[in-house]
């Protein structure tokens, strides 16, 4: 009997190392994380001077003002901004009654992007002249909404000058001020 269990011992033993050892997992999961940051803020760049023409008393004088471009580096989910723009009176000399020009006397057209990069939709506050805007207080001018990501939208608007009767010869000078948000 004595054989026959050192028999069956053997048996098993033999068994247990042809199967080798248990088998061990054969995958392993790391979680990777990674931090995608912004390349810069929400910024817009006018041209820092722009001469819109000459002309006379009860006339309109008009011109563009040269590029305008917002750049969105926010890298937002919801990359929607928004431009208004405003203008001062416009003034010469001493900016009495006579060398002042109302800034209810100007006006704003966007005219449609000159370039845009990015998605969603680009939008002109005023795509033609007749939709021409007072901005003696802040009007939107162009906007931006959907999409994501980083963007940019460049435009050349347009300003006109209705100068008053009893306006005197000089040359005048005002700020339109773009902002954006």
């Amino acid at each position: 009997m004595r054989r026959k269990l050192l028999a069956g011992l053997a048996g098993i033993a033999a068994a247990v190392a042809l199967a080798g050892p248990a088998a061990a997992d054969t995958t392993g999961e790391t979680i990777v994380t990674l931090t995608v940051n912004a390349a810069g803020g929400l910024s817009i760049t006018v041209p820092a001077t722009a001469n819109i023409g000459n002309g006379v008393e009860g006339t309109t004088i008009s011109g563009q003002l040269g590029p305008v471009t917002v750049l969105d580096q926010r890298g937002s989910l919801t990359p929607n901004w928004t431009v208004t723009a405003v203008s001062t009176d416009f003034v010469t000399g001493a900016g009495t009654s006579g060398e002042r020009i109302p800034a209810e006397n100007v006006l704003y057209w966007s005219g449609n992007a000159t370039g845009t990069a990015g998605t969603g939709t680009f939008t002109p506050g005023q795509a033609t002249a007749a939709q021409a805007v007072v901005i003696d207080t802040p009007k939107t001018v162009f906007s931006k909404t959907g999409g994501t990501g980083n963007n940019f939208a460049s435009w050349n608007p347009t300003l006109l000058v209705n100068v008053p009767d009893g306006t005197v010869e000089g040359t005048y000078t005002g700020t339109v001020t773009h902002s954006v948000v």
